[in-house]
Order: C-alpha cells, then sequence, then structure tokens
C-alpha cells in the first residue's frame, strides 16, 4: 500500500507566508514580555531603595546650631523601634548632591542649604512615621521628614499600568495571529476544498480532516514562534551582554537608568518559551475550529443544496 499523502501540502507560498507573520507576532510578543519584566525588576529594586530609607531635612536658621540639630534629629529617629543606622551627610556629600547644578566647589556656609539625615529602616518592621515626625517637629522646628510613600506609590502604580500595558499589547498581537490563523486556514481549504469534499462524501470524519490539518498547522506555528521566540532571546541575551561589557560609558549609564539591567533572567527565558507554546497551541486550536466550522457547512450545503449563504466567497 502507499503511504497517505498529506490533504494540504506541506510547504508552499501561503505556509511560508504564514510561518514569517507568525515569528513576527512571536518576537513582537516576547519582546512585550521582556519588556514589562525588566520594567517590574527595575520598579521593585527602586522601590526596595526608596522604601528603605527615610531622610530627614533640617532647614538652615540663624540662631540654628546646624551640628548639633543633625545630630540631635539623629539621636531622635534612632530611638524609634525599626530603624537600623542613622547616617548625616557631611559638607563633602551635599555638595556632590548639589553639583550638577550648581557646579563643583560650592562653600555652604555662604548658601543656606538644607542639610540631611538618611535613616535606614527595617522594611518588615517600619517605625510609627507620624510620631516620629511629630516629635522631630517639637524638637527641631526646622526639621521635616520625608518617609518617601508619595515616591513609593508612584512606582507601584507605574508598574501596575506597565505590566496592564504590555498585556493590552500581547492581546493585540495574539487577536492578529488569530485572525491570521483563520484566514490563512480558509485560503488552505478553499484550495483543496474538492479534497476535503471528496474524503467527506467517502466517510472520512470531520475530526480525521480536522487532525490533518491541525498537524500541518501545528508544524507552521512551530516555526515561526520558535524563530520569533529565539530572536527576541537572542536580542536580550545581547542587550545584556553589551551592557556587562560597556559598564561606566555614557550609553551604558544613560540605558540603564532608563530601563535598568536588560538581563529578563531565567523566569523572563521561561516565559519567552512559554509565550512560544502559547502561540503554536492557539494557532493548532484556531486551524482545528476553523477547518471544523468549514466542513460543517459542507454539510449544511449537501443537506441542502439551495443554500448559497454559506458558500465561500
Amino acid at each position: 500500500m502507499r503511504p497517505m499523502g498529506p490533504i494540504v501540502p506541506p510547504t508552499n507560498i501561503q505556509s511560508n507566508a504564514l510561518a514569517v507573520v507568525i515569528a513576527i507576532m512571536a518576537f513582537l510578543a516576547c519582546l512585550t514580555l521582556g519588556g514589562v519584566s525588566m520594567v517590574r525588576a527595575t520598579a521593585a529594586s527602586w522601590q526596595s531603595q526608596i522604601s528603605r530609607e527615610i531622610t530627614i531635612q533640617i532647614k538652615p536658621d540663624d540662631k540654628l546650631d546646624m551640628n548639633a540639630a543633625l545630630t540631635k534629629a539623629r539621636d531622635i529617629a534612632l530611638s524609634f523601634v525599626g530603624t537600623r543606622d542613622g547616617q548625616i551627610m557631611d559638607d563633602a556629600a551635599t555638595s556632590r548632591l548639589l553639583e550638577p547644578w550648581l557646579g563643583p566647589n560650592l562653600n555652604l556656609d555662604e548658601l543656606p542649604v538644607p542639610r540631611l539625615v538618611v535613616i535606614t529602616i527595617d522594611e518588615q518592621n517600619p517605625p510609627d512615621f507620624e510620631a516620629m515626625r511629630a516629635m522631630l517637629k517639637d524638637e527641631i522646628p526646622q526639621a521635616s521628614l520625608d518617609d518617601h510613600r508619595t515616591w513609593v506609590d508612584r512606582l507601584v502604580s507605574m508598574a501596575h499600568t506597565t505590566v496592564l500595558i504590555g498585556l493590552s499589547i500581547m492581546t493585540l498581537v495574539f487577536s492578529a495571529m488569530i485572525l491570521t490563523v483563520i484566514f490563512a486556514t480558509r485560503g488552505a481549504l478553499a484550495g483543496n476544498r474538492h479534497i476535503v469534499e471528496v474524503l467527506h462524501f467517502v466517510g472520512a470524519e470531520a475530526s480525521f480532516v480536522g487532525r490533518e490539518f491541525q498537524k500541518h498547522f501545528l508544524k507552521i506555528s512551530l516555526k515561526g514562534s520558535a524563530a520569533g521566540s529565539l530572536l527576541a532571546a537572542g536580542l536580550f541575551a545581547g542587550l545584556g551582554f553589551w551592557q556587562s561589557r560597556s559598564l561606566a560609558t555614557p550609553q551604558s549609564d544613560q540605558a540603564a537608568a532608563l530601563f535598568g539591567t536588560f538581563s529578563v533572567g531565567y523566569g523572563g527565558y521561561l516565559g519567552i518559551f512559554a509565550t512560544m507554546l502559547i502561540i503554536a497551541l492557539l494557532t493548532t486550536i484556531t486551524a482545528r475550529l476553523t477547518v471544523m466550522r468549514t466542513i460543517h457547512e459542507i454539510d449544511q450545503i449537501r443537506s441542502d443544496p439551495a443554500r448559497t449563504d454559506i458558500l465561500p466567497d
């Protein structure tokens, strides 16, 4: 007996074009997933750094002994449960903070520059900020406490917004891919409709025809999604390698400030692999459902030849 040939030709122009489209969709989906992972990791790092410290600012005053006030503010803060360490920013550190705006070699004695005390806190058991703020205000009227909660809330909001945007983009990519697969499947069915009708007429079950088309589109989707996913993974790996080899350069510093590290980690690469499998699965299911619907239309035409509203365009 001769081996049975496939219903759909294994390779043709339509199949190659669909594989390219799926590869592009997979690349965009994986790029979005990696970008969201990077932004979330960077926001989490910023949030951890900000929430780990609080700042006491003391404004200069002619009647105020600044050094004594700084020491007193640090001692008051460290008297609360949940604080770990306190550091007074000296003149050199304050000058470095202001150098980008006011230039080097600042003389802080000639400028009414506030001084800072940085307090490290226990993130799991933070101190009572309101009580600390009230005590500082009573003891040192020129002092103000900044617990950075506004910045933390903004970072959390930004991370959530980024995730929502990423999910929306991935939803659009998957929707476009599903529509493309539907049109490609209908095109393949239109080109081989006479074969499908003959097979169905001689007794071939719809599930058999569906499996044949399912195998065909599974191979195409695996090729395309693997190519797009590998390209995205290679891009992230290449950017991470470039960043590690160009440390302390203006380009690398700017990229790190905007995006953090380009490394997506093992979780990111697992997400890319999962995206590849999801794309292949969606393509296969979409192709099978489209074939089953078309065969159902063929059965309707056979049972009522007068119907023309369900004939393919």
